[in-house]
């Protein structure tokens, strides 16, 4: 038996044509339909371009579309293989829940949709990735630069080693930004996000989808939700609901998940969707952990037979 973690990447792993041979696999059309409900034209949207698909309350939902219909046909098949806890970054987080059982799909888009709206209102400030950064430069960086009176600025994600994204306001940014590159970090790249995501000043944001999450239902979840905002696996929904409350303007803490996924036994972590960024960040993370991509329906069906040639690292 194969000890396996699923891993669902977050905004940025969008790209055209994912999902071309899911659209049409349950649950995908009633995820379309909720979808439209929303005012999201997905189908257009996975039919078409990058920029197309560039909008966050766009991708957020492509995204949960894609995840979850892929972990739903996870969850059918494969022999063999013991999942034993999921994770996702950021929005990849929701596709987890449905994975572990918590949320049901369409809930999971209802709240997905109402998320990428909120974080797409909330147009102040923006992020910046440092590379080359600790978590302990990035956080006196940001002590440094906010008690200087520039503006608001936080560690909003963290990656792995040497990889931390910071989130704030546009000065406080930049000002972080200049001071990175004094203290020898390699790189500060902003990104091209809509808005200073996880940190205080999604604050509006998080409480408006917060109070659609206290409405939601929640089951139990059959695995373990190693979470965001602490790394912490989880099965108890009102545990879930708190910490899925607090995760829009909290760090992403995606090195403690790879850490407590790995704590739960697994042997290798399948990224569930598109690309393989959360692969690259496992190896930085546990070079011990092997990865493998599910991003289509055959590769799903086929993860047995992946698993048995998975790579190391």
């Amino acid at each position: 038996m194969t000890r396996v973690a699923l891993v669902f990447p977050g905004q940025g792993s969008q790209a055209a044509g994912m999902g071309a041979d899911l659209l049409e696999v349950a649950p995908a059309p009633e995820l379309l339909d909720v979808a439209a409900g929303a005012g999201i034209d997905l189908r257009r949207a996975l039919a078409g371009d990058e920029e197309g698909l560039r909008p966050t309350e766009v991708a957020q939902s492509a995204l949960l579309l894609v995840e979850s219909v892929l972990a739903v046909r996870l969850g059918s098949v494969t022999p063999g293989v013991e999942v034993v806890g999921v994770a996702g970054h950021s929005v990849g987080e929701y596709a987890a829940l449905v994975a572990a059982g918590v949320l049901e799909p369409a809930v999971a888009m209802r709240l997905v949709a109402a998320r990428g709206r909120a974080m797409a209102a909330m147009r102040e400030g923006g992020m910046t990735a440092l590379l080359g950064a600790s978590e302990e430069v990035a956080t006196a960086i940001c002590a440094e630069v906010s008690a200087s009176g520039c503006g608001v600025v936080v560690v909003a994600n963290l990656n792995g080693p040497g990889q931390v994204v910071i989130s704030g306001e546009r000065a406080a940014l930049d000002a972080a930004a200049a001071l990175a590159r004094e203290r020898g970090v390699r790189r500060a790249m902003p990104l091209r996000v809509s808005g200073a995501f996880h940190s205080p000043l999604m604050s509006v944001a998080a409480e408006e989808v917060g109070a659609l999450i206290d409405a939601a239902p929640l089951a139990p979840a059959a695995v373990p939700v190693v979470c965001n905002v602490d790394g912490a696996p989880v099965r108890d929904p009102d545990a879930l609901r708190d910490r899925l409350r607090r995760q829009l303007a909290s760090p992403v803490r995606w090195s403690d998940c790879v850490g407590g996924l790995a704590g739960l036994g697994a042997e290798v972590l399948v990224e569930v969707g598109p690309g393989s960024v959360l692969s690259g960040l496992t190896g930085r993370i546990d070079p011990g952990l092997r990865t493998l991509q599910v991003a289509s329906a055959a590769a799903a069906s086929d993860l047995g037979a992946a698993l048995a040639g998975a790579p190391h690292g």
